[in-house]
């Protein structure tokens, strides 16, 4: 017997530069090309995501966010 349980999440917001972290409206921080959630973690007394292998804090990825218009679909 086999169960197979799956989870949508609708991301509203990426990042500029790594534009395949996306963010939905819980805060939740998804990389899309891996398919895996990223956790959120405290580095000193910041708290925010390891991205691209370095540490952003919240207030530094507040203004790297934008809003997802076009979704590119490789079919």
């Amino acid at each position: 017997m086999k169960i197979t349980v799956s989870t949508t999440y609708d991301v509203i917001w990426q990042l500029k530069d790594h534009n395949h972290y996306k963010f939905t409206k819980d805060g939740i921080c998804i990389n899309s090309k891996r398919n895996k959630i990223v956790k959120r973690v405290k580095n000193g007394g910041s708290i925010g995501y390891c991205i691209a292998g370095k540490f952003y804090s919240l207030t530094s990825l507040r203004p790297e966010l934008e809003k997802i218009t076009n979704i590119e679909c490789p079919f």
